[in-house]
């Protein structure tokens, strides 16, 4: 070879002169000949984690003096050398061990011998054997060593085939000093030992190889180990291990769970199904499974056959042909052949693609597993088979780590794609986007010559016509991903075929009551579904069922799916629970909903107007709950801009529920304020959550303390009949008296509705009479008594997983704490509710809860980062609804108070005047008091 690295490095016939440097700089280009290798990654794998600072000029100088010798190409991003693989001994040999193992593999072994021969004799000496001390090449090294070991044991192998004597027991002992661990290296040893005439020796390295992994493992010898122990014992041992008929891979295999999971399953039973949708790996995880069985192996393909020819299909793959009678009906038919030949040998019969002729496959693995007890059967399939004692493994897409792992190596193989971290983020989203499946991940890998990476993200989407090109040598169905679903389509009946299409409607799967009532099927609806599992294109998990979105993209495109039955659905479904959202089945139901929020959200989107409004009323108070603020905010806004600013006949509340969570926490239109609808009110509303929401848009009364108790008996009076909404009434009235200094009152209202939410069973309200009754012992300056109720609030906001309400729990407790000299506690609120309120788009408890900051910063000393604290908040408190009016006053005193702490009387001044001009309503009134005080003890004077 002109250039090598399997001992020393090579340029031409001698060795590579100059420097230690020079020669590693070489052999690193030598490893990816042909190939660029980026110049960032050159200078890690020269001069490791910490390179000098002129790496780059360096690596440039070395460059220029290897020119001399090689060509080196620089295409702006790294270096190439500019060979063919072929000229370097690492790559020869790498192809010339990976022809012999495939040789080896389907029985050729002069053939095999000849390659691997070849490919050994290319080793001059330990591999980058003068460049060890570069920081690439122990790991490189290792590497090709164990390429090496494999190589000297698939010859070693193919010889004993050939020529069965016991010349490689020298050899073998040799690997074994190295890697004792290695079970098929014990396996040749006794082979070889029996060859030539030493069976008693066999037997002592069996007891020896079981002794070392007994020690090292604490594990017993494997099967084929065990095996071949036994044959020595019978005498019957042949020389090399059973023939196995299965392909060659001509890529790399990423591991999967399924893999050990099936080679065990085959352990202990004779018959295992891969069931699995089409493109999800079913045929090479089978050909992985058998290639490490220990015993014969045999891939039968049943793609291209019809069910009459399943019995000659095996035979053909077992090679085992006609006789050459003329008259075939003279001799005995395939079946009795195939039970003659298999009846008292052992092994593995991989069937593959047995759903097209599913029975026929059935019948004859049924068959041939009960009259051939040395028969075991491994089936790939997109349905079951159906026979006695069959054990399936379910085979999905690859988890996302796994299926970056494969689209890296394959993009790599199609246009030396490399994984960097600017692009993880659209490789994660390609891989999510497929499902994770492999064959259209490697369809995606196709595209890479032609669009960057980022590009094929935006457009995977559209997966069928953008992966609509594939491997020119595989089958028709796997050429493009619309064939390959099209292969599963065309075996369904026609009502699995409508089920599909329907099914398409739903978004994150459906229950199975989801499904009867809207696909529509009446009484078929279950054999249809039943149908559509067993074939893989509907996953059963648990009690409900989904689709794979690549499934559903092709689904989709058969016809329209019922959506207006769906809406309609879901709308029976978020009203049933949005009553009991308000009672003592709060979380069951909140559960409930968690499942189909997904459809729900769907439901709002494709329903026609009225449904849809009704729904948005109806999901209020669970967006609540779930702090899905942001959620409600933009499925609201898009109704509306559907609907119009005027609602539909018989509509009204409803209408008014979904301008408010669109309009949540930007100001409302005061000529149509929620406020006005309230006040027309009667009765207690069909939603009783809008008296909340409604609340938060209006703000508190502005009148004096006698009317404000008049109106509040008068909206009591109207809600009677509904005990929540009393209940949530008295919430409010005690709201109302902390603002107008009636602590008293305030009291009595804050119990009087924790004995009504109690008597409901419903946590939310009890929740917020809790914090009410919290806030008021804060308020007389009783910080010990806030605790238990403050407490108990957040144990109940957390019970509901209620992200808002717990938010805003936190950032009260943070106050308390602050209040009360605990201010690690109250740093420890502060940052929580930030973090929860942040998650779930509450801006204005994540500006109150940095203004708990910035008061902490201020009351240590900290003046500077109080100040960027409070700017921070104030940047971030939107406008809109009472508390953030507010926070934004508490804000404003607060960067008064830091200006004047920090001596600038007159910044300080300019905040104050602030707050006196903007603040209005009763909860301004204590904020409004002490910028006054704060302004007239400065008297700073006309500003300079």
């Amino acid at each position: 070879m002109p250039y090598g690295v399997l001992g020393p490095t090579l340029a031409g016939p001698a060795v590579a002169a100059g420097g230690a440097r020079l020669r590693a700089l070489l052999a690193r280009l030598l490893l990816d000949a042909g190939r660029v290798v980026p110049l960032p990654r050159l200078i890690d794998d020269l001069y490791g984690d910490t390179p000098p600072a002129g790496a780059v000029n360096a690596v440039q100088s070395n460059v220029s003096r290897l020119r001399r010798e090689v060509p080196i190409a620089y295409d702006g991003s790294g270096y190439r050398l500019d060979v063919e693989p072929g000229e370097v001994d690492v790559h020869r040999f790498a192809r010339l061990a990976t022809e012999g193992r495939s040789a080896l593999r389907s029985g050729d072994f002069a053939a095999a011998e000849s390659r691997l021969s070849e490919a050994l004799a290319l080793w001059r000496g330990e591999a980058l054997a003068d460049v060890r001390a570069a920081p690439f090449a122990p790991a490189a090294a290792d590497r090709l060593e164990e390429q090496r070991r494999q190589a000297v044991e698939d010859n070693i192998e193919a010889q004993l085939h050939l020529r069965p004597s016991a010349d490689a027991v020298d050899d073998l002992r040799k690997l074994l000093a190295a890697a004792p661990l290695r079970e098929h290296t014990w396996a040749l040893l006794m082979r070889s030992l029996v060859a030539g005439g030493r069976p008693a020796e066999a037997l002592a390295a069996f007891e020896e190889a079981r002794r070392v992994l007994a020690d090292e493992l604490g594990a017993d010898p494997s099967a084929e180990l065990s095996a071949v122990h036994t044959a020595v014992l019978r005498g019957s041992l042949t020389p090399g291990p059973p023939r196995s008929r299965l392909p060659a891979q001509l890529t790399s295999f990423v591991e999967r769970d399924e893999l050990a999971r099936t080679a065990e399953s085959l352990r202990s039973a004779r018959l295992v199904t891969l069931v699995g949708p089409g493109g999800a790996g079913k045929t090479r995880l089978s050909l992985e499974v058998a290639a490490r069985h220990p015993g014969e192996a045999c891939l039968v393909e049943l793609a291209g056959t019809g069910p009459d020819d399943v019995p000659r299909a095996v035979l053909d793959a077992l090679g085992l042909r006609d006789t050459g009678l003329l008259d075939r009906s003279a001799g005995p038919d395939a079946l009795d052949r195939l039970l003659a030949a298999l009846s008292t040998r052992e092994l593995l019969l991989v069937l593959d693609n047995c759903e097209h002729l599913l029975a026929a496959a059935a019948a004859l693995a049924g068959r041939l597993l009960g009259a051939c007890p040395g028969l075991r059967v491994l089936a790939t399939s997109r349905e079951p088979l159906g026979v006695t004692g069959e054990v399936r493994v379910p085979v999905a897409g690859l988890p996302t780590e796994a299926g970056m792992r494969l689209f890296t190596e394959r993009g790599a193989a199609a246009a030396g794609f490399a994984l960097a971290a600017a692009d993880e983020a659209a490789v994660r989203q390609i891989v999510r986007t497929l499902d994770g499946l492999p064959l259209a991940l490697e369809l995606a890998a196709a595209r890479l010559p032609v669009l960057p990476v980022d590009e094929l993200a935006r457009r995977v989407g559209d997966r069928f016509r953008v992966l609509s090109r594939g491997s020119s040598t595989a089958a028709v169905r796997h050429r493009t991903l619309w064939n390959l679903v099209a292969w599963s389509w065309d075996l369904l009946t026609t009502r699995e075929q409508l089920l599909a299409q329907r099914f398409t409607v739903f978004r994150g799967g459906a229950g199975l009551d989801a499904i009867e009532q809207v696909c529509g099927l009446g009484d078929d609806t279950l054999d249809a579904l039943g149908g559509l599992v067993g074939k893989s294109l509907i996953e059963r998990d648990g009690s409900r069922y989904r689709m794979l979105s690549t499934i559903r993209a092709f689904c989709a495109a058969q016809g329209p799916p019922p959506s207006e039955d769906h809406a309609l659905f879901f709308l029976e479904l978020a009203r049933t629970a949005d009553a009991h959202l308000r009672g003592p089945d709060q979380l069951t139901w909140l559960d409930r909903l968690d499942a189909d929020r997904d459809n729900l959200h769907a439901a709002v989107r494709h329903g026609s107007a009225e449904p849809a409004l009704r729904l948005v009323a109806a999901l209020s108070f669970y967006w609540w709950l779930r702090g899905a603020r942001g959620e409600a905010q933009a499925l609201a806004r898009e109704l509306l801009d559907r609907v119009g600013p005027v609602a539909p006949p018989g509509l009204a509340e409803e209408h008014v529920l979904c301008r408010l969570n669109a309009g949540l926490p930007t100001p409302l239109d005061a000529a149509s304020h929620p406020a006005r609808f309230l006040q027309t009110l009667s009765r207690p509303p069909a939603q009783p959550f809008l008296l909340y929401l409604s609340a938060f848009a209006a703000g508190p009364p502005e009148s004096s303390h006698e009317d404000v108790v008049a109106i509040q008996e008068r909206l009591r009076a109207r809600l009677r009949g509904s005990p929540w909404s009393e209940a949530l009434a008295s919430i409010g009235s005690g709201w109302i008296a902390l603002f107008h200094g009636d602590e008293a009152w305030a009291g009595r209202e804050f119990a009087r509705a924790l004995v009504g939410f109690q008597a409901l069973g419903e946590r939310w309200g009890m929740m917020l009479a809790q914090s009410g009754l919290a806030e008021l012992a804060t308020a007389r300056g009783d910080h010990r008594a806030a605790r238990p109720p403050m407490d108990e609030a957040l144990r109940l906001a957390a019970e509901l997983r209620s992200q808002v309400d717990l938010a805003e729990m936190l950032r009260s407790r943070g106050e308390a704490r602050m209040l009360g000299d605990d201010p690690a506690g109250a740093a420890g609120d502060f940052s929580e509710s930030m973090a929860l309120a942040t998650a779930c788009g509450a801006t204005e408890v994540v500006a109150s809860s940095r203004l708990g900051q910035a008061r902490l910063a201020l009351r240590r000393g900290d003046h500077a980062t109080a100040r960027g604290l409070a700017l921070s908040a104030l940047a971030e408190c939107p406008t809109g609804w009472y508390t953030a009016d507010g926070v934004r006053l508490t804000i404003k005193l607060t960067l008064g108070h830091a200006a004047g702490a920090a001596g600038d009387r007159y910044e300080a001044a300019h905040w104050f005047r602030q707050v006196t001009a903007e603040a209005t309503g009763l909860d301004a009134t204590a904020v409004t008091a002490e910028a006054a005080a704060a302004l007239a003890a400065l008297n700073p004077g006309p500003a300079p």
